[in-house]
């Protein structure tokens, strides 16, 4: 397949600059996969399509503030980084930009939130494929102490901030209420529409919640430089999924009831998992670089809630694969379904609005 044919046009002012006013105000487009059906309904509304013995799924992975601003210490040419993974004490995979200008041994000071050098500094030990290099920090026992007063929180390049001036929302609304574990470079973003008052009222109509963790890093928004799609390759992720999550999963399959995952890494643990264990969900932690694309054949999954995902990215091509599993005409189904979002005036990507593919 080529990667082209996962392209449609969106008006640039449909791309979410802010979050909805209250996270489950947003906008819901329920799509029956089988029969192509489509309703518009409020993330409010996700109750009246969860049933009593359903499990829905979600990843409690935690944004860090991941994004800093440096400057070289020799020639104060400006950096940012975006950390993706620690490796060792102090030492970290990250993104630098602009990468050409990072040398083995360059040392950049790592700036406050008031733009003025603080302690900390990073020294570049190595340089990977792209933009991706190994840091080591220095002036500090654990960078993670310090990410609170010197970073910001790694929002996507298509939402747009001058000067900070929505950090503070941004912290509370680019993170799920649900986050626990810190580790991702990006939000899971499905997750984002849920308050706890719309998880209390699903789990007291008898609906199972439970949790996985993936931290997001590029697997999931490195974009797809290829023409094919068969010949991307994904990146690694660490993921998790504790007995106890592994113990409802497998029930919940045994007895024939639905798992619903919230988001596409989620779906990637699930099927992951899956697939290493022949089908059974057991309790284990690795890394993933599972890439779903048509014609996949799920075998974890049964509804997903998703947002709208950017044009040519594995995500779009997850989603493809769900409408229509085993198939290819999943992905027609979703770009009419995009197209009738688009119409109908939708919020698009991070902070836009959801799907629900049943």
């Amino acid at each position: 397949m080529r990667v082209e044919d996962f392209h449609y046009e969106l008006p640039p002012e449909l791309i979410a600059q802010h979050p909805a006013d209250r996270r489950d105000a947003s906008r819901l487009l329920v799509l029956h996969r089988t029969s192509g059906r489509r309703e518009h309904r409020r993330f409010t509304d996700l109750p009246d399509y969860l049933r009593a013995g359903d499990v829905l799924v979600l990843n409690d992975s935690r944004v860090i503030p991941a994004r800093l601003l440096g400057r070289n210490q020799r020639t104060g040419g400006a950096f940012e980084i975006l950390l993706l993974e620690p490796r060792d004490n102090n030492v970290w995979q990250a993104l630098l930009r602009p990468g050409k200008r990072a040398r083995r041994g360059t040392c950049i000071s790592v700036l406050d939130h008031h733009q003025r050098p603080s302690s900390v500094w990073a020294e570049v030990l190595d340089k990977g494929d792209g933009f991706e290099h190994t840091l080591r920090f220095h002036g500090t026992e654990n960078l993670l102490l310090e990410l609170d007063r010197l970073g910001h929180m790694p929002l996507p390049p298509y939402i747009q901030r001058q000067d900070g001036a929505e950090e503070v929302l941004d912290r509370e609304r680019y993170q799920t209420v649900y986050a626990r574990v810190p580790g991702s470079a990006a939000a899971p973003t499905a997750g984002l529409h849920f308050t706890q008052e719309l998880l209390e009222k699903l789990r007291s109509q008898g609906v199972t919640v439970c949790f996985v963790t993936l931290h997001v890093g590029l697997g999931t928004f490195a974009p797809v430089r290829v023409s094919r799609v068969e010949e991307h390759v994904m990146h690694e992720e660490r993921f998790e999924l504790s007995e106890e999550t592994a113990h409802i999963l497998q029930t919940a399959r045994a007895e024939g009831r639905r798992i619903v995952a919230v988001g596409t890494t989620t779906v990637r643990v699930l099927e992951t998992v899956a697939n290493w264990f022949e089908g059974r969900i057991q309790p284990t932690r690795g890394r993933t670089r599972l890439f779903i694309y048509p014609p996949y054949q799920f075998r974890a999954v049964d509804a997903l809630i998703t947002n709208f995902h950017l044009p040519g990215s594995t995500l779009l091509m997850l989603v493809s694969a769900f409408a229509a599993p085993g198939e290819t005409r999943g992905r027609e189904l979703i770009l009419e379904t995009y197209a009738e979002a688009v119409r109908e005036r939708y919020r698009f990507f991070s902070y836009g609005d959801a799907m629900l593919i049943l």
